[in-house]
């Protein structure tokens, strides 16, 4: 096979994971749909943050298994049983209006599909690419989840209006209707659209190309269980955590906290611009570590992060926090490409899916913020003090990264 035709097959996997990545991107849309959640159904603040919470932690925990199966069976199968359940658990959770029910339908079984699907959408690309192309590859394919709510946003409110019926003249419009609706045909559309993309899934049928030289030094494929034998794992880990926590925060809940802080009802034209500012940072942090340093550029990204949870508080204009959302969503999105391009760099190819499915666990339990920021909402009714704390969380995270070194292989 030549390298041109390497090349063209890396840019149609690459492709094709980011557009598999664009469809299971529906999780960032909840900010919109829990805002649209009427009166009616009886939910707390806190009670809209739970279907989004258990699916960032279901996606987050299934990413190892899935990474397991994407590294025996390769990636189209696991792709597919991706769209499948992400799909089946859109179109369940379109039948009810319970807590429990969303949190079994887009909780556990959409959050499962994305899992898979994630799982199986970075590797097979960056496989077909040098090391030198790493961060900019993984960047490329893991924007498509942070693009998903440019698109999933907007037409999620105007499908959840479009279809809820006309309320009499007087009456306040009840959008049950409308939120089942757009779930249910949302669900059948990634289920088809995603399967259909994971067919173009594929790894390369040896090394990747130009990744090694002939003279090039071996270096060492940790397994999973070597891996967290290293204290560099757990420092990652935590690192993860804490920056994943401040960005998953604002996304689950900027819808809310933008009518909190200056009034508006248009946080859907927020959830998609921050999702742009996501998408660019995956793009620009991934790109950039390649030439500065992985390390390097987290720092700079984190402490940006940082600055804007003590400062966004003070915020009501609602231009200042468009600007502002945006710069949270690039900050976000920069660990998305930079954590996968570190545990790549640190850890070996070989493993990668396993490898970073472990260390995606810390992106699930960062999502827990968003729950937290609903109770401390529910108690506050204002968001200071949940910015505040990830701001402190991000502290951690800047001291912890001086200690980010390379793992030396074994002899």
């Amino acid at each position: 096979m030549s390298q041109s035709t390497d090349s063209n097959r890396g840019w149609i996997v690459t492709f094709s994971g980011t557009g598999i990545n664009l469809a299971l991107g529906v999780l960032y849309s909840w900010s919109v749909i829990s805002k649209s959640i009427p009166k009616t159904w009886g939910w707390t603040e806190f009670d809209k943050g739970l279907p989004y919470t258990v699916a960032c932690l279901v996606f987050a925990f299934m990413m190892v298994p899935s990474g397991k199966l994407q590294d025996k069976f390769g990636p189209r199968m696991v792709a597919s049983l991706g769209g499948i359940l992400t799909g089946i658990g859109m179109i369940f959770a379109s039948r009810f209006e319970s807590v429990f029910m969303f949190i079994v339908g887009f909780g556990i079984l959409a959050g499962s599909g994305i899992g898979f699907g994630y799982a199986s959408a970075t590797p097979p690309a960056v496989k077909w690419f040098p090391s030198a192309k790493t961060g900019m590859i993984a960047g490329i394919v893991v924007s498509g989840f942070g693009l998903a709510s440019v698109y999933i946003a907007p037409l999620a409110t105007y499908m959840i209006k479009a279809f809820s019926p006309v309320p009499a003249e007087g009456a306040e419009i009840d959008l049950s209707q409308g939120i089942h609706t757009t779930m249910l045909i949302l669900g059948i559309a990634f289920l088809i659209v995603v399967i259909a993309l994971s067919q173009l899934l594929i790894n390369p049928p040896a090394a990747p190309a130009a990744a090694k030289g002939a003279a090039a030094p071996a270096k060492k494929d940790y397994t999973g269980s070597e891996m967290m034998k290293t204290s560099q794992f757990y420092i990652i880990w935590l690192m993860y955590a804490f920056n994943a926590g401040a960005g998953l925060m604002i996304i689950g809940k900027l819808a809310k906290l933008v009518a909190v802080q200056s009034g508006s009802q248009a946080g859907f034209i927020l959830v998609a611009l921050l999702a742009v500012g996501n998408a660019g940072g995956r793009l620009l942090a991934g790109t950039m570590s390649d030439k500065y340093g992985r390390t390097k550029i987290l720092l700079i990204f984190t402490v940006f992060q940082a600055l804007l949870m003590f400062i966004t508080p003070s915020m009501s204009n609602l231009y200042v926090l468009v600007v502002c959302a945006m710069l949270i969503g690039m900050n976000y999105g920069s660990n998305l490409a930079l954590f996968p391009s570190i545990t790549k760099d640190f850890y070996g190819l070989k493993n990668f899916g396993i490898n970073y499915g472990l260390v995606f666990t810390a992106w699930g339990i960062g999502s827990t913020m968003a729950l937290v920021a609903g109770k401390i909402y529910d108690k506050y009714q204002k968001f200071d003090y949940a910015l505040y704390l990830a701001g402190v969380l991000l502290i951690v995270t800047v001291v912890l990264s001086f200690a980010v070194k390379k793992p030396e292989a074994a002899a």
